[in-house]
């Protein structure tokens, strides 16, 4: 009893411990702004909710952009807006209201006919506001999509500016203007994109604001004397890991403070992308491409202040209670399903299938709602979070009882050979869907892995009490499982691709395939229990 008390005390110390760390605040820089100071302009796209650009028949109420000028008003004096369609032509009128600039933006695509639209529509209203229109850009990435060549596009711009009273300029990654000189000859300043997360090689955000400034002096340099603009610079806050570039709610914010401190002392001008989270971004870029906001989605409210410090798990408090709770019923079912002579090795074990529920338990909740993109999305995130709770408490169960993992053959086999152990039925059922769902993710991660995520958390409570298991537990001296090897077989060569395609600095990718490399082994180790 001693041993249990003490394993339960220890492990629920580890669990408040981690959650307390996790969730400190992050120290960042002195703010970059001075006292009363704005953004000298931010990236504003006004739908909310299941509203998308994609859908053609959509206009934005006015009343609903008032409600968002208002408030971004607060901390900027310029939007920039990328077309002219959906209820955006509204935003000029209701932004000279407040005092605030417009980027222009005309959304350059591969259809003639909508691009002249929006073509008329940015000049008609340059023409009616060029107080408040403090440029037009003609085109947004559209080299980089492939929708115009780069001499139609010149074409274009020149065109604009023949008609225009206001600045012309075009936006692209900064790459695409290297390559295209006969752009840069036309407009009237440069403006570039630089978002260091999605660079070829990524950049973390401790470096983040260095290689902007790098990158912004060798346009300047190659497009001397026209004045370069940043127009997009920024950090998702949420996301999968690119090599060693994190999402975070701290490194949003220190990204995007560096980056601003270091125009400050350079004197040059940047618009930050962007101002709120845009959730119909997610279906087109996976779950970092709808977090890239200084406002979230849901409430509106600003994920940061300027110079404070910043926790990247705010609502730590309640998933570190959820962890201790959950591990409290671990060891109750423990008890309740203990026998007299219980072994020693028990209470440490199921110890560690406590810590791997209750360190990521309340992680893998949270990560629901973030990560679910689509009706698929949503079944796949569940039913992960389904076998992370399940798997502690079944396999800690089946510990107590002295219960062996079988083979999927005493599931689904010829009747008079299944098992009838409850408890290794359940087991059973655990181990086939967390097979299932580890193999969908890794092949995932090697065919597709651009957008998709590491489900590390819920694998972590889902996969350790196998292992555990599978160490702790004498073994049958039976056949080996037919589809136990054929799985740890995908799982380990998917993991020996994935570790050098994400690299050794991807913590996220290191750790799930450590996760996929421990249940490829409690798989070779599952015997049948019949000779």
């Amino acid at each position: 009893m001693r041993l249990a008390l003490a394993c339960i005390a220890l492990t629920l110390a580890v669990i408040a411990a981690v959650w307390v760390w996790l969730g400190t605040p992050i120290p960042m820089p002195h703010a970059p702004l001075k006292p009363g100071e704005k953004l000298w302009c931010l990236s504003y796209a006004p739908y909310q909710g299941s509203q998308t650009p994609y859908d053609p028949t959509i206009v934005i109420p006015a009343k609903q952009i008032e409600t968002d000028i208002a408030q971004l008003s607060q901390i900027t004096d310029c939007v920039r807006v990328y077309a002219t369609d959906q209820g955006l032509d509204q935003v000029v009128p209701i932004a000279r209201r407040y005092g605030m600039k417009v980027l222009q933006g005309i959304w350059v695509s591969n259809d003639p006919v909508k691009t002249r639209l929006q073509v008329d529509a940015a000049l008609a209203l340059a023409e009616r506001y060029p107080d408040t229109v403090r440029a037009i850009i003609v085109g947004n990435e559209a080299l980089l999509r492939g929708d115009i060549s780069a001499p139609d596009l010149a074409a274009l711009i020149r065109e604009v500016k023949a008609k225009a009273k206001v600045p012309v300029t075009y936006a692209d990654v900064w790459e695409f203007w290297l390559r295209s000189p006969e752009v840069a000859a036309a407009v009237d300043f440069v403006t570039i994109h630089i978002l260091p997360y999605w660079e070829d090689f990524p950049i973390p955000a401790s470096q983040a604001a260095a290689h902007v400034d790098a990158i912004r002096k060798r346009v300047a340099a190659t497009f001397a004397p026209k004045d370069v603009v940043i127009g997009e610079v920024g950090w998702p806050s949420q996301g999968r890991m690119r090599e060693g570039a994190l999402p975070s709610p701290a490194n949003q914010a220190e990204v995007i403070q560096d980056v601003l401190a270091l125009a400050a002392r350079e004197n040059y001008r940047v618009n930050v992308i962007e101002a709120y989270d845009a959730t119909w971004k997610r279906a087109q870029e996976g779950v970092v491409g709808g977090y890239w906001g200084l406002f979230d989605a849901q409430h509106r409210q600003m994920k940061f202040v300027w110079g404070a410090p910043v926790s990247n798990h705010p609502d730590w408090k309640w998933q570190g209670a959820a962890g201790i709770v959950f591990a409290l019923v671990l060891f109750g079912v423990v008890f309740w399903a203990s026998r007299p002579q219980t072994p020693s090795w028990l209470w440490p074990a199921v110890s560690l299938n406590a810590l791997a529920g209750g360190l990521t338990i309340g992680w893998t909740i949270a990560n629901v709602p973030v990560e679910s993109i689509g009706p698929g999305g949503w079944v796949r995130l569940l039913a992960l979070a389904a076998v992370a709770l399940c798997s502690p408490l079944v396999l800690s169960a089946a510990m107590t009882r002295g219960v062996a993992i079988l083979p999927l053959s005493r599931l689904i086999g010829p009747r008079d050979e299944r098992t009838r152990d409850p408890v290794a039925i359940a087991v059973g059922l655990v181990a086939t869907a967390t097979l299932l769902l580890a193999i969908v993710t890794a092949l995932g991660l090697v065919f597709d892995p651009r957008y998709r995520d590491f489900p590390f958390a819920p694998f972590t409570a889902a996969i350790v009490p196998f292992f555990v298991h599978s160490v702790f537990m004498p073994r049958p001296a039976g056949a080996r499982g037919v589809t136990e090897i054929g799985g740890a077989l995908i799982l380990a060569v998917a993991a020996i691709y994935i570790v050098p395609n994400e690299t050794l600095r991807n913590w996220q990718s290191l750790w799930l395939c450590a996760l996929f490399a421990a249940f490829a082994i409690s798989l070779v180790r599952v015997r049948d229990a019949q000779s």
